[in-house]
Parts: C-alpha cells; sequence; structure tokens
C-alpha cells in the first residue's frame, strides 16, 4: 500500500475541500525528508522534472487513498529546489509549473493593513494580477472570503474544476491567495467557495476583478493594470484648476450605451476608442468643462443603466477593455475636459455571481434586511460599518481617481444612504443606537472617503446627489461636513421644472418657484442639475415639458437654459438637452441626432454652445456661483409679468453681468430696471437671437443708463425683454 498522505488529507484533497492546500501539496517536509505532491486529475504518470538540468528527480507514486493525488520522497536532496511537473495522460505528455511551490505573493504590511481594513491600495493586493513570480510568468489571484471553508479559482486553464487550484488562507484577514503560473491577460475565471457546513455555493465573479465577459456571461477576465504610459501629465497636474468654486463647471452627462450608435452595425454602441474621438470632439465644440459618465462600472442588466454594478473595478466592457478606456480618459484630458464617473457605492444587486452572500454569509451586506435590503430598488445595502467593506468601498472610490486618472466621483443615491429609514415603512427598519434615523456608519465612511480620495488624489472633486436636507454635505469634515466639493441642488430643479411646465399665464401664481432657490443657494456649494432622472419614467424630454405651441416649447426652453447659466450654481445637462431632445430617453436607442437637420434644434445647440462659451469667459458669471458676494437681485417680485432681473459679480475690475428673464409670451417695451453703475450694458446674449432661431427681437446690441431712478438704484435701463426670453447685459468698461 503506497500512501504518504492520511487517509482524511488524501481524501479532502481529492474532493476538493481541503481548507489549507499549501501545508500538504507541492515541497514539503516529511518526516525528516523533502517530498513532493501533486495533485493532477486524470494523470496516469507525474515525473518531478529538475527546473535547471532537465533531468528526472523522482517518478511520484499514485495515493491509494486519493486517485489523482501523487507523491514520493526526495531521495538525495535537503535543500529546496525548483522543479516542473512532468504528466502523463495515455499518449498525451506535457510539463506544467506547479502552483504549490510557490510561495505567498501578499506580504507582511498588506496582510496587516488587510486586517486593519485600512488598506488604501487594496486592488493591488486583491483581484488577478499579471506578474513574475519566483522567475515564473503567471497571475496572482486573492480574494475576501473569511467565512469560507475553502476557496478556488477555476478558469479554462483547469476545466473549471474546482479541486486544481485550491488556495491559501492567508489567517485572520480573511484573504485567499494563489498564484497560477501560465495564466495571462484575457482570460475567464471565478472564484468556487465552500460555505462554512461545506456546501458548494454559486460561483463568484472576482470583487476587485478589473474586467469581465460580455453579458450575459458574467465571468470576471484577467486584465493588466500597468504598462500603460500616460500622456497626461500636464493635465493631472493642473486639473485642480478646473473645479474650484471659483471656477466655471459645466457638465454634459452621458449614457455611453445611447449617446451616438452604429446603426449600420446591429445599432451596437460605440467603442471607447471612437468615443475617444466622437464624443470628445462633440464635448469640446459644445463648450462643457466636463464630462459625467454616468456608471461604467461593469453591470449585468442594460436597463439599470449602470446603477447596479457588479464588478466595481472593471471599466465595463460593452465599449472595450480596461486600456481603451484609460484611452478615452486621456484623449478628454488631451482635449482640456475632464472627466466625472457616476460612483455607486450605496447598494448592490443580489445577482448570484455577484457580492450578495459572497461566502455564504452576509459578508458585504447586514444580515437583516431592515438594515441591508433597499425596497426601492429591490438591492442590498453595504454594511458601512464593517471594516472591510469600507475599505473596499474607499478602495474603489481611489482605484478609478489614481488607476484611471478620473477627475472627480459622482456619488450616488447619497440620501439612501445617510437615513435608516429611507423609503421603508414603519417597523422596516432599525434606527440608530441613539434612536433615531441617521446611518452612523454611513456617514463616517462617506466623511472618511471624501478625507481620504482628496488626501490621496489631488486635483479630484466629489459631488453628491443628496435629495434632502442634511446639513453640511459639501462643508468640510472638519466643521462637521460630509467633505464633498458640491452637491447637486435638487430643490431648485424640482422647483423650477415646475414653474415651467405651467402655461404662462397661470406662472404668476408660482412665481415663488423661481426665487425659492436663492434662499438657500449658499447653503452648500451647488450644482444645478438637469439629470438623466428628468427625462425618463414617463417624464418625457425637456421640451415636452415646456407648454404651448412647438415655437412656444423652444422659446420657453431656450429662456430657462439662459435662466440656468445666469443662476449662481454650476451647470449639468443631460445628453440630448442641449439639442431638444423630442422624446423621453430610451437607453436601448441612438440619441435623436436627426432633429439637427431642424432650425429649431440647432438653435437650442448653437444656445448651449454659446452659454458654455459666456459662462467660461465672463469671470462674473462664474466666480462667485457659491458665494453670495456675486449676487444681487433687481426684481424678483413682479409676478404679474413674470419677470425676474438680477446681477452677478466678479472680483473688483471684472465686469458686472444684468440677467433678465421674461416668462411670458408677451413683449416687453421700455421695461425699466434699476442697475448699480451707469454706462454701456452690453446685449452678449440673446436667447430670442435669430441665430437660435427665435424672433430676433431685442436691444439692438446695447442699452444706455439714464439717470432715471429705479428699483432703489439711481440709474436704471430702459429694455426691450422679448417673448419668453433671457437676456444678458454686461457693463462696458472704459
Amino acid at each position: 500500500m503506497t500512501s504518504y498522505t492520511s487517509r482524511r488529507d488524501a481524501q479532502s484533497i481529492q474532493d476538493g475541500i481541503h481548507s489549507n492546500p499549501f501545508s500538504l501539496l507541492g515541497l514539503q517536509e516529511w518526516e525528516g525528508k523533502l517530498i513532493v505532491r501533486a495533485f493532477v486529475p486524470g494523470a496516469s504518470e507525474i515525473e518531478v522534472i529538475d527546473y535547471e538540468t532537465g533531468s528526472v528527480i523522482a517518478e511520484l507514486e499514485r495515493d491509494d487513498f486519493a486517485p489523482d493525488l501523487f507523491a514520493k520522497p526526495i531521495e538525495g536532496r535537503t535543500e529546496r529546489f525548483a522543479y516542473k511537473l512532468r504528466v502523463t495522460r495515455g499518449d498525451h505528455v506535457w510539463l506544467q509549473e506547479d502552483p504549490y511551490r510557490f510561495g505567498p505573493v501578499i506580504g507582511e504590511l498588506d496582510e496587516y493593513l488587510l486586517g486593519e481594513g485600512t488598506h488604501q491600495a487594496l486592488w493591488k493586493v486583491l483581484g488577478a494580477h499579471v506578474m513574475t513570480h519566483e522567475g515564473v510568468a503567471g497571475t496572482h489571484f486573492a480574494v475576501w472570503a473569511p467565512n469560507a471553508r475553502r476557496a478556488s479559482v477555476v478558469g479554462n486553464w483547469n476545466n473549471w474544476d474546482g479541486r486544481r487550484h485550491l488556495m491559501r488562507p492567508r489567517g485572520v484577514t480573511g484573504v485567499w491567495e494563489i498564484f497560477i503560473p501560465g495564466v495571462s491577460e484575457g482570460e475567464a475565471y471565478k472564484y468556487e467557495l465552500l460555505n462554512r457546513q461545506g456546501q458548494l455555493l454559486p460561483l463568484k465573479a472576482d470583487p476587485v476583478g478589473f474586467g469581465s465577459e460580455h453579458a450575459p456571461r458574467t465571468a470576471s477576465i484577467v486584465r493588466k493594470l500597468d504598462g500603460h504610459s500616460w500622456n497626461d501629465g500636464e493635465w493631472m497636474k493642473n486639473r485642480s484648476g478646473s473645479t474650484g468654486i471659483d471656477k466655471p463647471i459645466s457638465i454634459y452627462e452621458v449614457h455611453l450605451g445611447s449617446w451616438r450608435k452604429v446603426q449600420d452595425e446591429g445599432n451596437r454602441p460605440l467603442s471607447y476608442y471612437e468615443l475617444s474621438q466622437q464624443l470628445v470632439d462633440y464635448v469640446k465644440d459644445m463648450g462643457f468643462t466636463h464630462v459625467e459618465l454616468m456608471p461604467i462600472s461593469e453591470y449585468p442588466f442594460d436597463g439599470s443603466w449602470g446603477y447596479q454594478p457588479v464588478g466595481l473595478f472593471a471599466p465595463t466592457i460593452r465599449h472595450g477593455t480596461l486600456e481603451e478606456f484609460r484611452g478615452m480618459v486621456e484623449a478628454f484630458h488631451a482635449a482640456g475636459i475632464g472627466v466625472l464617473i457616476d460612483w455607486v457605492p450605496g447598494h448592490f444587486p443580489e445577482d448570484a455571481h455577484g457580492l450578495a452572500r459572497f461566502d455564504g454569509t452576509a459578508l458585504y451586506e447586514h444580515e437583516d434586511r431592515r438594515e441591508g435590503f433597499h425596497p426601492d430598488w429591490n438591492t442590498l445595502v453595504y454594511n458601512y460599518g464593517r471594516r472591510e467593506v469600507a475599505n473596499f468601498l474607499s478602495a474603489n472610490a481611489l482605484y478609478w481617481l489614481k488607476e484611471h486618472h478620473v477627475d472627480g466621483l459622482r456619488v450616488d443615491a447619497v440620501a439612501s444612504m445617510l437615513y435608516r429609514d429611507y423609503s421603508r415603512k414603519e417597523g422596516e427598519w432599525i434606527p440608530n443606537k441613539d434612536g433615531g434615523r441617521e446611518n452612523y456608519e454611513a456617514i463616517d465612511f462617506l466623511r472618511n472617503m471624501n478625507i481620504t480620495a482628496y488626501r490621496e488624489a489631488q486635483g479630484i472633486v466629489t459631488i453628491a446627489e443628496e435629495s434632502t436636507a442634511f446639513p453640511g454635505v459639501s462643508a468640510p469634515t472638519n466643521h462637521g461636513g460630509l467633505g464633498f466639493g458640491y452637491k447637486w441642488n435638487m430643490g431648485w430643479m424640482n422647483d423650477t421644472l415646475r414653474y415651467m411646465s405651467h402655461e404662462p399665464v397661470h406662472r404668476k401664481y408660482h412665481h415663488h418657484d423661481m426665487t425659492f432657490g436663492m434662499h438657500y443657494a449658499y447653503s452648500e456649494n451647488y450644482i444645478l442639475p438637469l439629470s438623466h432622472d428628468e427625462v425618463v419614467h414617463g417624464k418625457g424630454s425637456l421640451l415636452s415639458r415646456m407648454p404651448g405651441y412647438p415655437a412656444d416649447q423652444f422659446a420657453n426652453l431656450r429662456a430657462y437654459y439662459g435662466y440656468m447659466w445666469g443662476h449662481p450654481g454650476k451647470k449639468l445637462l443631460f445628453m440630448g438637452g442641449e439639442f431638444a431632445q423630442g422624446e423621453e430617453w430610451n437607453h436601448t436607442q441612438s440619441l435623436d441626432w436627426h432633429l439637427l437637420q431642424y432650425d429649431f434644434q440647432r438653435g437650442v445647440q448653437s444656445l448651449v454652445r454659446d452659454l458654455n462659451r459666456v459662462y467660461r469667459e465672463v469671470p462674473a458669471l462664474h466666480k462667485y456661483d457659491c458665494k453670495p458676494r456675486g449676487f444681487e437681485w433687481i426684481e424678483c417680485h413682479s409676478a404679474e409679468n413674470s419677470v425676474f432681473a438680477w446681477i452677478r459679480y466678479g472680483d473688483e475690475g471684472d465686469a458686472p453681468v444684468l440677467i433678465v428673464s421674461n416668462m411670458t409670451p408677451v413683449e416687453r417695451q421700455n421695461y425699466r430696471l434699476g442697475v448699480p453703475k451707469a454706462g454701456r450694458w452690453v446685449e452678449i446674449l440673446n436667447t430670442d437671437s435669430s441665430l437660435y432661431a427665435g424672433g430676433g427681437r431685442g436691444n439692438l446690441g446695447a442699452s444706455v443708463t439714464e439717470n432715471i431712478p429705479s428699483h432703489e438704484r439711481e440709474v436704471s435701463l430702459s429694455l426691450t425683454l422679448p417673448p419668453l426670453s433671457t437676456l444678458y447685459f454686461q457693463l462696458e468698461q472704459a
């Protein structure tokens, strides 16, 4: 009888349930000798071959307790040595590396930081990394699964047999690792785990995988992280100059899959390479300072638009590889455009291959669904109070900012993270330790994430989509805030869109909707968002929400855009809005680019282009977007006329700008408005201009003050206000 292994160990290796195979397989000490054990299902013979000489060191013997386990003590060797295995199966003979002869890759410091939950470069340790280890090329795999009985990597190289590459446990960290020689970039893989009871779990994609298969397939793909030669050093050095509160920020929000499709090729979406040309050129031509990409982390369901991600570290393969994504980011930077991405740390789907009960337990989520389930989206909530989960998420934020040179994160659904009772009925949520509704753990996570992001990735910005009145979202953390750079002004968006949807004759009864935003305009650093959320779920397009006949709808939309770009706050517009897309957004089809053959759509597009230009070029329109010294009402009480007028100021020496909106279809001639300084006020923008397919009415290019007091000012202008229009006047400097 031949066996150099206990029956229990041999059978657990054969059955693929051994929890620490590196203590048994490979080159080991045994009864004062060296022994080689190898598990190769289907092998008939296995020889140990000297790595340097190619000579046979030993012929391994089949174990009587395990038919696929081979072992033999090594005679005449007292020092550890490098070797390969020569395997025979029938008529086939091949050489292969033994993964169990290699030492661990994860070092002691990494292990300490993993256990502490403070590894800021988590993605450099976990996941699949192509490397050369101990002189051999292959891929190192590491995954966090602390409650698994065993973990293994499966792929085409081992016929998806979870017994072949059992991983090494790394103590109290809960991390498993293995270096597999010969596995290279492009290989598909998953993790096969047994739960505590030894039951086989569904195959899991890599939580820190850098690539994925095309849906509906769900395996992770090995992708190299290193090797990209970035050419955006100047941009990265100076990018902080593009996101300050005194800078013009005008964001074009894009869903990459439906911005433009290739109709003669099956209506496919554009690749990252094509987007790096077509989208970059378009955004630059339109004058936006930044592009915001709806989630590009890998997600299984197209209908989620990316807001239910499974692969947080993988740029979606829908448009190309990780390397091609980086090329697109680089192209934006070369054009002087910042790249923001939507980031979703608030929830994740329950797909079997994803994070849900990853190791058989509620690992990333809460066990109690009153804390861990979102009823609105049928998704799971991260357990922010678990240090490893908070580390996973904050490291993911840094990953995009540092590895892919992304310039900022727009954090999705922050309100759902801040409140334990978000969208939950009485009895469906658990109060915090003080009996309240605030989610202390999520608040701490967001603060720490922002602190870390701003410290470790210079020049970036974080933006919160937060729909409540939670205080201090964009206040510094050392002042008790959450530490975001900006917050979306959802109240302004709701109020003003509601106002614009009313027939002009009724607007006088809703005048406050347009002025109320100024009561709290400086409580946060605000972005004014007309996002994708406003053109879905039966809301129609922005154009369709404007009242009146078609010409009136376009005039209303132009006036509204003029109002928005003149209002304090940074700007965001969802794709299609810049040329007055007529239909509600549909993620399955391209924007209606054919509409640009019509004057009205081209007119709106030209207006948005000019609004962006004027906003960038005129300091008074952006320098104090977030501070009250940059704004002064001239007329905010003219409900009967539905006229709004205000001044925007820059620094001393910057010419002030008067913005006037007439939200009725009545032309108002000789409309007198007081202004703070005498002189010639040049009409620098008029949404009724014939350039924008308007009526071409206005003030012949300028208006000069008269010594007639008005609006508590000593001098005033007599203006013509075209119907449904917004006009900008800049004081001419001597």
